[in-house]
């Protein structure tokens, strides 16, 4: 008997009804650990600007970086013509944006919408480009894994807290190896592939797991994904420095790790506050006021939202989209047809209807 899948809600009171609990514990941790307010306002006015800029631009670095990753998989996973980078640049920055905005991960599907726009001619393309955007994700363990190892040994965290990430690196190494060997295992006959939801995703990721098959092009999807994440961490350190908080580098991987924790499950947009309170609470053990934590929390995730949605907007205008637009990207059904399609093309070889995306 097929069990019934669980779900997330997707009505507004729903999803407002899973927030409200971890919103109320927010409002406690406020409470309880009493920030001043003045001490935030003064840490505010104290801004050296200077930075903020040098911040602002390295957010930018690396935002460019990680899309040229997602060039190289999208050119390793599909066959010519491909996309040029100032297109796969542009569906990157939307993708930034409708994260920044919206609440869930409609970003990953508004930037493979923003490709499959400008393809309506490729049949099984929308599958194929789901795929690049989980193997996108999978580079990202590596320099995870280096971030992790360089926290671990540098920084000033609890025993505790170092067991939990030795556990992290192992989780994302085992992730990684799942991903290489999957990218090389035969395709499986279609009606194999095509019996259950679970091999129909695993059989869209390695579709757009065949960087993984090029050492090259594997080598220099990592090597932009690791100068990614290093201008993320010099941005952190360089907003420290905007907010006279002059904590050591290892400090700023804490920050950049903890942010990147804090936001896997949005409960809202940039689970704003949350964030803020897990900043200041890991920037204490380095002798921060929690108010001036707190405000630096603020400006930081205002420097990365500055560039996400300041540069999404400019592409969101460049391809004529609009909010409505984002909010209605194609759900996981029409993925599904999308990977269906792609793999009755591959294993078959005939022609399958093409996979349409909304708007």
């Amino acid at each position: 008997m097929k069990r019934p899948a669980l779900h997330l809600p997707k009505s507004t009171i729903g999803r407002t009804a899973l927030g409200v609990p971890v919103l109320a514990l927010l409002i406690a941790l406020f409470i309880w650990r009493g920030p001043s307010f003045t001490a935030i306002g003064d840490a505010f006015r104290s801004v050296v600007w200077k930075w903020v800029i040098v911040a602002i631009a390295l957010n930018l670095l690396s935002v460019v970086a990680r899309a040229l990753a997602w060039t190289i998989v999208i050119r390793s996973a599909m066959k010519p013509p491909h996309p040029g980078p100032p297109l796969v640049f542009s569906a990157f920055s939307v993708g930034l944006f409708a994260n920044a905005v919206l609440p869930g991960r409609i970003g990953e599907l508004a930037r493979v919408a923003v490709l499959t726009r400008k393809m309506p001619e490729r049949k099984g393309a929308w599958a194929t480009l789901v795929g690049t955007v989980f193997a996108h994700r999978v580079f990202d363990v590596v320099p995870v894994v280096l971030l992790v190892l360089y926290v671990v040994a540098t920084a000033n965290i609890p025993t505790s807290a170092r067991a939990t990430l030795i556990v992290a690196i192992c989780i994302g190494i085992a992730l990684f190896v799942f991903a290489f060997i999957s990218a090389r295992k035969p395709n499986e006959p279609v009606a194999q592939e095509l019996e259950s939801r679970m091999k129909r995703l695993i059989a869209m990721a390695r579709q757009g797991l065949g960087v993984m098959r090029s050492p090259v092009g594997a080598a220099a999807a990592i090597f932009f994904q690791i100068v990614g994440w290093l201008c993320q961490l010099f941005a952190v350190w360089a907003a420290m420095r905007a907010f006279g908080i002059h904590a050591p580098l290892p400090a700023a991987g804490v920050v950049l790790l903890l942010m990147n924790v804090v936001t896997i499950f949005p409960f809202w947009p940039g689970n704003v506050g949350l964030v803020q309170v897990a900043i200041a609470t890991a920037l204490s053990g380095y002798g921060v006021a929690y108010g001036r934590g707190i405000a630096y929390g603020f400006g930081l995730q205002a420097i990365e939202a500055s560039v996400g949605i300041g540069v999404g907007l400019l592409f969101i205008a460049r391809e004529g989209l609009s909010m409505a637009m984002l909010r209605v990207m194609p759900n996981a059904a029409q993925a599904e047809a999308g990977d269906k399609e792609q793999i009755e093309e591959n294993d078959a070889d005939t022609a399958a209807p093409s996979a349409r995306v909304p708007g």
